[in-house]
């Protein structure tokens, strides 16, 4: 994804404060270290947290405290950044925790868009993947994912229809991974739980069913002695 403030060094710009203060320079590696918290993979910095010195004004004690607002929400914005990928709209919401005026507000979020910070599709995509490759959720469950993240419903919609449409196969494996956990269980019981683990992980439909159906006919004759078909 590109920041739109790359250099022809490899280097990421520094992030530069709208409001005044010392430009924050991101780290150029991401170090295990450094990995952000919520296990995902992409981001666009890893931003250094350095005090943000406004410039010395001649107005008043509070003209000078009302100036250092958007500085100080602009710099927990970053910090959020450094921990996780967020949305625009999760952006908005940190910011309107600070008394910013409508049009503050915008300015930055605006300024955090040019330079890449923010990236709606590019957190889609990310969220799509960790939900089908580590997660193995179904449609329904990332769907529900990307609208509580504030993703907007196109570009939501964008991501999901990059999935494969390989829901049913999907459905039987994680299916088959967990029949052999019910083996104690009477026919009925296990497929009532299994159906259940497949729809909290997002499978619903006939492909939770078939999946379940499957999954148990495999494992074998329950203690009924009676084959799923």
């Amino acid at each position: 994804m590109s920041s739109g403030g790359g250099r022809s060094d490899g280097q990421l710009a520094p992030v530069i404060p709208i409001f005044g203060g010392k430009p924050l320079t991101p780290h150029s590696t991401t170090a295990a270290s450094d990995a952000p918290v919520d296990g995902s993979e992409w981001h666009p910095m890893w931003i250094a947290e350095e005090p943000m010195e406004a410039e010395p004004r001649d107005d008043s004690p509070a003209d000078n405290e009302r100036a250092e607002v958007p500085q100080l929400a602009e710099k927990q914005l970053l910090r959020k950044l450094r921990t996780r990928s967020i949305s625009v709209s999760e952006a908005r919401r940190i910011l309107a925790q600070h008394d910013l005026s409508p049009d503050e507000v915008e300015q930055i979020v605006a300024e955090f868009l040019r330079r890449g910070y923010l990236d709606d599709a590019a957190l889609a995509e990310q969220l799509v993947h960790i939900g089908v490759d580590r997660k193995d959720q179904g449609r329904q469950v990332i769907a529900q994912t990307l609208a509580q993240r504030g993703v907007p419903r196109d570009v939501a919609d964008a991501a999901m229809s990059a999935l494969p449409d390989d829901e049913a196969e999907r459905a039987l494996e994680f299916a088959r991974s967990r029949a052999g956990r019910l083996g104690d269980l009477d026919d009925t019981t296990a497929m009532r739980r299994l159906l259940g683990q497949l729809m909290r992980r997002g499978y619903g439909g006939s492909a939770a069913s078939n999946a379940a159906r499957t999954a148990l006919a495999e494992r074998g004759a329950g203690p009924s002695g009676v084959r799923f078909r």
